[in-house]
Parts: structure tokens; C-alpha cells; sequence
């Protein structure tokens, strides 16, 4: 090839993140770095704690900041949480749009990949949007059927959907990740930020904390208390990516890290013994990918994490326990029963570089 051709190979592309607790952003640092490693000029767009990720990943890469979705966790009924959120969804959605369309023509971007960020397709430029959440559970069927119609709307805006997650079933995400009729879709394997490597002897118990306020501060102030009358050695990294300092120690056993890169975070989870966390999609990707012994503490409200959580147990692969009911010496016990990821996954890296080079 020569280096015009290869030169027209190369794209600019944006890569929007949603600011819907850490797991987008997380998600998306594997497929910058594919981006990257394929030649293309990346920019990021994202806002709050997912920018901040973003940029103590990539402090060299352009960015811009997008408008806040800002979603609260407030109620333990998700209905209740987004029926009131809506309006607010809708306005930010509406101002990325205009935003992305004042973006595109200052900086000529060919290609937009937009992690669940609603309004970041525009009619001339390649839109892909990514996400693994294509079916929406709700409690209530009517509603569910409705709230699935306008997210396969919102789906259809872009041209292609990109889904993180394995291509032949039984699928990480289960039905979340089924194939919406007439959507280009293309599943481009998991994403995680996390290397396979070989476990030293592991020895602590790992807290890794992330999701909207106020829930995030509430299971962070949980297993403090519960964590301080353990005898084991246990490390919180709490998910505050706008704080900067080494870990504190608050007790003899319990140490509390602000927030970590990927390459410290993955140094950090080797060494557990067991990771408690969120059941959140991108967590999960991280412990199949390094398989390691977790507990699941689904955010309350959040149906789709709720669901992850109870097919995750009824597979056999990690405990969980609501918040509300949850204690951390009991957790520890029933885990022990979980086999977690046995089997390594092996063939992501090729069906996300498949779906590159198809730009």
C-alpha cells in the first residue's frame, strides 16, 4: 500500500461517551487504542468522571466536553428514576445533536461512534452507534414495549450498531444483546481495558465502585462500615476520578484509592481474592476477561444490572445480593460456591479489528 492509499485509509474519528458512571468510558478504551493502533486520529467527547477517564488514558488526544445527562439513582424503582429524568434526557440529547453538528463542521469528522449518547448521529457522516443494552427491561410489559420501540428508534439513526459482546450465543449480556430486525449490526466482541496475564497468589478483597450518585456514595459508606470489622485486607478504589492522591488507610486492614488507571487497576485486581462490584455490562467484561471470583451489588433501580446479576448466578458464575440486604461476611461465604469465567476469551481482539477495518 502505498502512503496516499494509506493515508485515505485513515479517518477522523469521534468516539462520544456517555456519562452514565464509569462503564462507558472504561469500555471505550480498548477500542480507542484499536483505533489508534489502526492509524486513525481519534477525538474523545464526553463529560465529567467518563472525561476524566478518558483523559488519564489518552492526556494526548484532543477532546471536547459534551452536555451532562447527569443521571441519579435516587429510588429504588427504576420506573420511577427515569419517568421524572426523561425531560432531562431528551434536553441533553437535543444539545448534543446541536453540538455535534457545530463539531462536524470545524473538525471534518468521517466516522462517529457514539457509546449510548442518543443525538451523536449526523446524516453525512458514518454513525455507529455502540451498545449492548438493544432490549430494555422493565418490570411492567406494556411499558417495556414502548420504551424498546423508541430505542430501537433511536437505534435506526445511526447506520451501523456495534455490539460489545460475544457473537454466538450463550452471550455475555444475554437478551439484552439480541439482534433488533432490519439494524446493520455487528458484534465486535468484549471490551475491556484489562490485559490476560498470570495471577500471583491472590490475598485481598478488592471494592471497585462506580455509577451514578447517590447510589455510588451510599454503597461506598456500606462497605466501609462492614469492611472496617473484617480481619481480611481490603482495598475500595472509589470510582473519584476528579481526585487525585495515593490510597488512605482508614483502619488497619481497609485502604481507600480515589480512582486508578487501567494498567493500576488491572495490577491491583490480580492480587484479589475476590472483587466486589456493580453488575454493570463493563465490569463483567473485565472479570471474563481476567476471571477472576467476584460478588455483584446490582445498583438499586437498575434493571438491566439487576438482570446481568440474575443471570450471572443462575449460570453459576457469581453471587449477588441487593444492597439494601447486603453483608459483606455472608457475601463472602456464599461466593465461595461461584465458579466464576472459566474459559478465557480468545477471539474479541479479532472481531473488533473485523469491525474496524470495515471503516
Amino acid at each position: 500500500m502505498s502512503y496516499t492509499e494509506e493515508a485515505n485509509n485513515r479517518k477522523r474519528i469521534l468516539v462520544a461517551v456517555l456519562d452514565w458512571g464509569l462503564g462507558h468510558a472504561a469500555r471505550c478504551v480498548p477500542l480507542i487504542k484499536a483505533l489508534l493502533a489502526e492509524g486513525h486520529e481519534v477525538f474523545l467527547g464526553a463529560n465529567g468522571r467518563a472525561l476524566q477517564l478518558l483523559r488519564l488514558e489518552f492526556p494526548q488526544l484532543p477532546y471536547e466536553e459534551f452536555p451532562a445527562y447527569n443521571i441519579r439513582y435516587i429510588s429504588d424503582h427504576m420506573i420511577w428514576n427515569m419517568a421524572w429524568q426523561w425531560p432531562k434526557i431528551l434536553w441533553a440529547a437535543w444539545r448534543e445533536h446541536r453540538l455535534l453538528k457545530q463539531l462536524v463542521d470545524k473538525y471534518h469528522f468521517q466516522v462517529l461512534i457514539s457509546d449510548s449518547r442518543f443525538g451523536c448521529f449526523h446524516p453525512k457522516v458514518k454513525s455507529i452507534f455502540l451498545s449492548h443494552q438493544l432490549w430494555i427491561k422493565i418490570p411492567i410489559r406494556p411499558l417495556e414495549i414502548i420504551v424498546n420501540q423508541i430505542n430501537h428508534w433511536v437505534i435506526r439513526r445511526f447506520e451501523e450498531c456495534w455490539v460489545p459482546d460475544y457473537s454466538v450465543p450463550p452471550r455475555l449480556a444475554g437478551e439484552l444483546s439480541r439482534a433488533i430486525p432490519g439494524v446493520s449490526l455487528h458484534y465486535i466482541g468484549i471490551l475491556s481495558r484489562m490485559e490476560q496475564i498470570r495471577r500471583p497468589e491472590p490475598s485481598q478483597i478488592i471494592a471497585v465502585l462506580s455509577g451514578p450518585e447517590p447510589q455510588r456514595s451510599r454503597l461506598e459508606q456500606l462497605l466501609i462500615q462492614q469492611a472496617l470489622s473484617l480481619r481480611e485486607k481490603m482495598v475500595i478504589v472509589q470510582g473519584k476520578t476528579e481526585m487525585h492522591g495515593v490510597g488512605q488507610k482508614v483502619g488497619p486492614n481497609l485502604t481507600l484509592i480515589p480512582a486508578l488507571s487501567g494498567q493500576a487497576l488491572q495490577q491491583l485486581l490480580v492480587e484479589a481474592r475476590i472483587v466486589l462490584c456493580r453488575s454493570g455490562y463493563s465490569s463483567l467484561m473485565d472479570l471474563a476477561k481476567l476471571g477472576i471470583p467476584a460478588i455483584l451489588i446490582p445498583t438499586p433501580g437498575q434493571t438491566e444490572q439487576e438482570y446481568l446479576a440474575q443471570s450471572c448466578a443462575y449460570r453459576q458464575l457469581f453471587f449477588y445480593q441487593s444492597q439494601k440486604d447486603f453483608n459483606l461476611k455472608k457475601a463472602l461465604e456464599k461466593a465461595a460456591a461461584y465458579d466464576g469465567f472459566t474459559e478465557q476469551d480468545s477471539y474479541s481482539a479479532g472481531l473488533l479489528k473485523a469491525a474496524i477495518s470495515r471503516l
